[in-house]
């Protein structure tokens, strides 16, 4: 492992943006625990946290070992952590059968992360477009609470990946009655959907059952954190993989959850999770 390791910490130390794919997770066999293979198996936020940690662990490590003298030579400027063996694409002709959803976790402010992921998201499976795509809340400032203004952007972005055809359906999560509302009227693609967190509310809100059920909205149920990767639990896993890589001065961008689930069955066919992260500038 020292040498792999080694050759691993050269290339991120070089780099400026690392590209991670897990494959899909159902054929892991080298996880800590085994994925949940229907949509209805939920995990504790600490099973979940540690599970995505284990998952990113276990992808670096493989692909340290699989650097070549190629990788060395070249230094690439960004690098596609990805195990070409654990990547399942979509066979066209069951595409029908299937749906593709994803949840996105954004950890900066940069709208643009939505396209990036999206499109890579669809790359990894081979498909032209994702049939639905949640958006976690994105991360504000100690002291400012969510807002419509501050999620317009972020719709705004999800909204063009609509009328491009690379979604189907755009969905929120966490949001309130008053919130969700707000974002309802002002939006051109309304949310099809609403995921709350059972674990800060154990009984669906009455003004936000009826609100949904009015428009038509979907309320969903999630044990999400808020913050699925965190800036420290990302530079942990890369610490722990390669001990020289300066793991200091990564952070993740953001982190999409996908599902690949047949339709007739209701079961998960492929899942796995994508993430982009980037160097950040020593201060």
């Amino acid at each position: 492992m020292g040498t792999e390791s080694g050759s691993a910490g050269v290339l991120l130390r070089q780099a400026s943006m690392l590209n991670l794919q897990t494959g899909n997770l159902l054929n892991w066999g080298r996880l800590r625990k085994k994925c949940p293979a229907t949509p209805s198996e939920e995990v504790s936020l600490e099973e979940e946290a540690a599970w995505l940690r284990d998952c990113i662990q276990k992808t670096i490590n493989e692909w340290s070992s699989k650097i070549g003298p190629d990788a060395m030579q070249e230094r690439p400027e960004i690098l596609e952590c990805t195990l070409a063996q654990a990547i399942e694409k979509i066979n066209s002709e069951e595409r029908e059968e299937l749906k593709v959803s994803a949840k996105l976790f954004i950890a900066g402010s940069n709208t643009s992360s939505i396209r990036e992921a999206v499109g890579m998201t669809c790359s990894a499976l081979g498909v032209d477009q994702l049939d639905s795509v949640i958006i976690a809340p994105p991360p504000t400032e100690d002291g400012i609470n969510l807002s419509l203004e501050y999620l317009q952007p972020y719709w705004a972005e999800l909204e063009n990946l609509v009328q491009k055809e690379k979604i189907v359906a755009i969905g929120t999560s966490d949001l309130d009655k008053t919130l969700l509302e707000q974002l309802f009227l002002w939006a051109q693609v309304k949310p099809s959907s609403n995921q709350v967190n059972l674990a800060s509310c154990c009984v669906m809100p009455p003004d936000l059952t009826a609100f949904a059920k009015e428009f038509d909205i979907q309320l969903l149920t999630h044990n999400d954190p808020k913050e699925l990767l965190c800036e420290s639990s990302f530079q942990g896993s890369l610490q722990e993989s390669i001990p020289d890589c300066q793991a200091h001065e990564w952070a993740p961008l953001w982190l999409l959850r996908y599902s690949v689930i047949v339709k007739s069955r209701g079961i998960i066919k492929s899942k796995g999770y994508i993430l982009q992260a980037k160097r950040i500038t020593s201060s």
